[in-house]
């Protein structure tokens, strides 16, 4: 008898060593399922970008996880160079819509890329088109059960001789202004706020959020740079807590979860 239940221990033993593993697996699935996410979708502006000695450029989204609490994942799905319609033409979108779950955020900005008349797989007008893609993805989104956020597009540091900043998104910005009253979506006016910032800075200081680099400052860049649209270290955080203010101005449920 006794070898028998000996027998019956070493047979059942597996499963016990088991049950540890098991709680595991579900305690991740279940945190998986638990955590809000947030999506980023939008051109080089938001996009993550390497982080390596000779790449100064960053985009606002990839410092964002860094606002936020363990209880928010951040998904940035921008990418240089995009529009709202080639964003979606290229199946970029499919793969975010397909992730979206009841809860989650997906904050839209586009606008740099739609306004380039010489790119048509990119250009998206303001009248018709650019709209009507906004409509589509809040729609979408909504029937996923997550929450749309539109954004406008930052301001490219523009000014004149004598020191005005000129605007050169024409009416894009308004355009994601509209569509936000008319579908009764969160706006994050970041095209107002960072007008606000230029202005503040100067011509001179708000280099310094853009790439403006002395030749041989990077090895990538040699000749240096001067780019006036995409952002360095210290725009792509200056830009993000203003993001992140509106995200706390407008979003309530989620503005618990940001870091103090």
């Amino acid at each position: 008898m006794r070898s028998g239940l000996r027998s019956r221990r070493k047979k059942n033993s597996w499963k016990w060593a088991l049950i540890p593993c098991v709680a595991l697996l579900v305690a991740f699935v279940w945190d998986g399922e638990q955590r809000v996410t947030v999506f980023l979708i939008g051109d080089s502006t938001v996009a993550n970008k390497p982080y390596r000695v000779s790449n100064p450029e960053k985009g606002w989204g990839q410092v964002l996880p860094l606002y936020v609490d363990e209880n928010v994942r951040v998904e940035n799905h921008a990418l240089n160079g995009r529009s709202t319609k080639s964003f979606r033409d290229e199946g970029h979108w499919d793969k975010v819509r397909s992730r979206i779950k009841p809860g989650d955020y997906v904050i839209i900005e586009f606008g740099h890329n739609d306004q380039k008349a010489n790119s048509p797989e990119r250009y998206a007008d303001p009248e018709v088109e650019y709209p009507q893609q906004l409509k589509r993805y809040i729609s979408e989104t909504r029937e996923r059960g997550g929450t749309p956020v539109l954004a406008t597009p930052i301001v490219r540091r523009k000014f004149d001789d004598r020191g005005y900043l000129q605007e050169t998104h024409g009416d894009y910005p308004e355009v994601v202004r509209r569509v936000a009253d008319e579908t009764g979506t969160a706006l994050l006016d970041l095209h107002a706020l960072t007008r606000e910032l230029l202005l503040e800075w100067g011509p001179e200081r708000s280099k310094a959020l853009f790439l403006h680099l002395m030749p041989g400052q990077y090895e990538a860049l040699p000749k240096g740079a001067t780019d006036d649209t995409h952002l360095s270290g210290t725009g792509a955080f200056k830009i993000c807590d203003l993001a992140v203010a509106e995200m706390k101005r407008c979003l309530p449920e989620l503005a618990v979860h940001f870091r103090p």
